[in-house]
C-alpha cells in the first residue's frame, strides 16, 4: 500500500483568492478533503470530482466533530494511503488547533505537511483598511484569542502587559467575551478612546466595519447586532480606516446579485461583479443541451469548402460548432478561406482559444450589427453558415437570403430551463437580493416560467438589469420592470450599468440576512 499524507491547509479567513498557490495544489490532488465551516464552500470545487469530501466545522455552541475525532480521521485517512487535505479557516497554526493535530499524526507516524494560510486578524485589519502597524503609530502587536481553551478563563491573561505594552491588538473569537476585553484593558491602562474595529465575516462581500473606542464599542456592538465571526482590533492604527479604507468602498459593495446565466458560464460573470465588491449568487435558470440531431451541421462541415462566409453569435455556439468539427475528424485548417464572424468581443474571445481569430466583429454586438456589417460588405452570391440556437431570431438568415446569400442555419444547441432551479431561485429571493441580472431572453423567460405569475410581484422592488434591448422588451413584455440596460451588450456592460444604477439610486437596498 502507498503512503499516505496529510496535508494541513491554511485556506484564509474567506476570501477564496487569499489561499496560498501551493494550498490551491495540494487540494487538486486530494484523494480526501476534511474541511471546517470558516474555509469557503468554492475551495471544495478545487477538489477532483471523486475526492471524499468530509465536514467536521464547527459552530459557536455546535460541535459538529468533536477534536479527538478530527485527529483519528485524519491518521486513519492517511494510514489507507490517501492524500488527505485538511483544510482549514484562516492558519492552521494560529489558533486553528492545527497543533493538535500535527502532533496527533506525529504520534501516530503519519507524514504531514503544514502549508500556512492567510490569518483572519491580518486579513480582516487590511481589508477594513487598517495596518496593524506603522511606525507612526505602533511597531507592536500581538495576536490574542477570545475564546480560549474552555478550562481556562480570559482573566488567565497578562491584561497589565495586553493593555500597556502592546500597540496593536487583534482579538480572534473574542464577540462573547467583548465586555470582558473592553473592560480589563482600560482597567489596566488603556485609555477609554483608544480606537477599536470590529469586523465581521471579513473579506467577503458580507463583511461589515464597525468602528468604536474602548468605552462605547459594547453598546454600539449591541445597537448593530454585530455576531460571530468577528475579529476585534484594538489600537491607534484603527484611526487610519477611513484614509485606507478600498474593500468596502467599491462601488457594488454588499451587493446581493442574483446570476441567472448556466452554471458553466456563471463564473466569468460572477468575477466581474465580485471585482466591484458584489456577492454574486448563482441561479442557473437554463440549462445548454444538443439539438436532437447533428446530420445538418455534419452535412455543412462535409461542404466546409464552399462555405464563404461563418457566423457565430454566442460562446455556446463556438463551442458547439469546434467540438463537432472535431467529432467529424476535421479541425481549423477546414476553416482556410472562410471569413469568420463573431457577433461581439466574447465571442471572438472564445474563438480565439480555438487557435482562429475572426475577421470581423460588428460595432453592434447583435445580429442588427452582423447583418449591417455584411450587406455593406455585399453577401450576393455567399454560401453562408450560421450555426444557431433553437431559439434564435430569423433576423440574420432572412435578411441575408434576401440579399442574395445561400444560408444554412443548422441548430446546434438547445436551451431549457433546469429542473431544479425554482427552488434555488426563490431560495436566494427569499434569503434577500439586491438586483436580478437577465443575459438573454431565454434566461428571462425560463426566470418567469419557473415563478409563475407572480413573477413580477417577486421582483417589484428588485432592480433588474438587462443585457440589451431583446432582453429588455422580452421582460418588459412579461410584466417586468427593468432598471438598467447595459449601453454595451456585454458582460462588462451590464456591470457598468448596474454600477451607474446604484450610483444614481444609493437608497435603494434589500435587507441583508444575517
Amino acid at each position: 500500500m502507498k503512503q499516505g499524507i496529510v496535508y494541513l491547509i491554511g485556506a484564509g479567513p474567506g476570501d477564496p483568492g487569499l489561499i496560498t498557490v501551493k494550498g490551491q495544489e495540494c487540494l487538486r490532488r486530494a484523494e480526501v478533503v476534511i474541511y471546517d465551516y470558516l474555509a469557503n464552500p468554492a475551495f471544495l470545487d478545487e477538489a477532483p470530482a471523486c475526492a471524499e469530501r468530509i465536514y467536521v466545522g464547527k459552530t459557536r455552541g455546535c460541535h459538529h466533530t468533536p477534536q479527538e475525532s478530527i485527529n483519528r480521521l485524519l491518521a486513519e485517512k492517511a494510514k489507507q494511503g490517501k492524500v488527505v487535505a485538511r483544510l482549514k479557516g484562516g492558519d492552521p497554526y494560529v489558533f486553528g488547533r492545527g497543533g493538535e493535530e500535527a502532533l496527533h499524526l506525529h504520534h501516530e507516524g503519519v507524514r504531514f505537511e503544514v502549508i500556512p494560510g492567510v490569518t483572519a486578524g491580518f486579513a480582516a485589519a487590511a481589508y477594513a483598511g487598517i495596518p496593524l502597524t506603522h511606525r507612526d503609530f505602533t511597531t507592536s502587536l500581538a495576536l490574542v484569542t477570545g475564546h480560549e481553551n474552555p478550562e481556562k478563563k480570559m482573566s488567565s491573561l497578562d491584561w497589565q502587559k495586553l493593555a500597556t505594552g502592546v500597540g496593536t491588538l487583534a482579538f480572534y473569537m473574542g464577540m462573547a467575551n467583548l465586555p470582558l476585553i473592553a473592560e480589563q484593558l482600560m482597567a489596566h491602562g488603556r485609555p477609554a478612546d483608544t480606537p477599536v474595529a470590529v469586523i465581521r465575516w471579513a473579506t467577503t462581500p458580507r463583511q461589515r466595519t464597525l468602528v468604536a473606542t474602548l468605552a462605547d464599542v459594547v453598546e454600539k456592538v449591541r445597537q448593530a447586532a454585530f455576531k460571530p465571526p468577528a475579529v476585534i482590533v484594538v489600537g491607534e492604527v484603527v484611526r487610519l480606516r477611513e484614509q485606507l479604507r478600498w474593500f468596502d468602498d467599491r462601488p457594488l459593495f454588499g451587493k446581493r446579485v442574483l446570476v441567472t446565466r448556466t452554471a458553466e458560464q456563471a463564473g466569468s460573470f460572477g468575477r466581474l461583479l465580485e471585482a466591484q465588491g458584489a456577492e454574486a449568487i448563482s441561479c442557473p435558470v437554463i440549462d445548454i443541451v444538443p439539438p436532437p440531431s447533428w446530420e445538418e451541421l455534419d452535412r455543412e462541415i462535409d461542404g466546409l469548402e464552399q462555405t464563404d462566409i461563418l457566423i457565430l453569435t454566442s460562446a455556446n455556439a463556438v463551442d458547439a460548432f469546434f467540438e463537432r468539427l472535431r467529432a467529424c475528424g476535421r479541425d481549423v485548417r477546414a476553416l482556410h478561406g472562410v471569413t469568420v464572424v463573431a457577433v461581439g468581443p466574447k465571442t471572438a474571445a472564445a474563438i480565439e482559444t480555438r487557435g482562429l481569430r475572426p475577421d470581423l466583429v460588428p460595432a453592434d454586438y447583435r445580429a442588427e450589427g452582423v447583418v449591417a456589417l455584411l450587406l455593406e460588405r455585399g453577401v450576393a452570391g455567399k454560401r453562408v453558415l450560421y450555426p444557431r440556437a433553437e431559439i434564435a431570431r430569423e433576423l440574420i438568415p432572412r435578411e441575408l437570403s434576401a440579399a442574395g446569400a445561400s444560408v444554412a442555419a443548422p441548430v446546434v444547441y438547445r436551451t431549457l430551463a433546469p429542473t431544479q432551479g425554482k427552488g434555488q431561485v426563490l431560495a436566494a429571493l427569499e434569503e434577500g437580493i439586491d438586483a436580478v441580472t437577465f443575459t438573454s431572453s431565454s434566461t428571462v423567460e425560463n426566470f418567469v416560467a419557473m415563478l409563475g405569475d407572480d413573477a413580477p410581484q417577486r421582483l417589484e422592488k428588485v432592480p433588474v438589469i438587462s443585457i440589451g434591448p431583446l432582453t429588455t422588451a422580452t421582460a418588459r413584455r412579461l410584466g417586468l420592470t427593468v432598471a438598467a440596460e447595459a449601453a454595451a451588450s456585454t458582460l462588462e456592460g451590464m456591470v457598468e450599468a448596474m454600477v451607474e444604477y446604484f450610483s444614481r439610486n444609493p437608497e435603494v437596498r434589500i435587507q441583508k440576512p444575517e
